[in-house]
């Protein structure tokens, strides 16, 4: 009977594991592209309106930092990269 519990708490710190380093390779963005080629555009609007999006994404990340934290939470970099976007 020892034995026996003793696999089962083997093969369930395997599974574990196996399933730690599952979400860490899904959560990390360079191996996601590996299995989630980028995007192909197909023609000049779909190219246009793709980076149009990523623009405004950021943007909106950038706002709503500032929404809940304030202006002055940004960083000198986040700044000048809002004012770039916003130039737009």
């Amino acid at each position: 009977m020892g034995l026996f519990s003793y696999n089962k708490m083997t093969y369930l710190i395997i599974l574990l594991l196996v399933v730690a380093i599952g979400f860490v390779l899904m959560k990390n963005k360079s191996v996601k592209n590996i299995f989630q080629p980028e995007q192909k555009y197909y023609t000049i609007d779909d190219e246009f309106n793709a980076k149009r999006k990523e623009r405004q994404d950021e943007i909106d990340k950038l706002l709503s930092k500032i929404g809940k934290n304030g202006l002055a939470d940004l960083t000198e970099k986040e700044r000048k990269r809002l004012d770039e976007l916003s130039k737009k």
